[in-house]
């Protein structure tokens, strides 16, 4: 249940981000800042996808933990140094920083959760 939600809200997720390039890139003509911000932000949504074809429980965990909520963490970053820029509004900060923020806690709880099942099935 919590990792289709999760799918789902970091493929939602990605299409936010997906426009704010385009946003960035047409409106703003700004070229550097919106690749990076592409890249992490969307790569949330593949790495969780990956990760459900790991070899192993240990293997899952380490997609989500090590990649994927590090990603999310970087992307958390970028918007917040695109608000600081000027690059993006405040009001349109406001509108994507509380997306981000569930997912990181929705990826935490998920890890939480396969660290103890693979604790209990020792």
């Amino acid at each position: 249940m919590k990792e289709n939600l999760l799918k789902e809200k970091t493929y939602a997720f990605a299409l936010r981000i997906v426009k704010l390039s385009r946003y960035l890139n047409e409106e703003k003509r700004e070229f550097v800042l919106s690749k990076q911000i592409l890249r992490s932000g969307t790569a949330i949504g593949a790495l969780i996808r990956e990760s459900e074809y790991g070899q192993s429980r240990k293997d899952f965990i380490n997609k989500l933990s090590v990649v994927a909520l590090k990603e999310a963490g970087e992307t958390e970053y970028w918007l917040v140094l695109l608000k600081d820029g000027k690059y993006i509004t405040e009001k349109m900060f406001l509108s994507i920083k509380p997306d981000i923020d569930e997912i990181i806690k929705l990826l935490t709880a998920s890890i939480k959760t396969a660290k103890k099942n693979l604790e209990s099935n020792k």
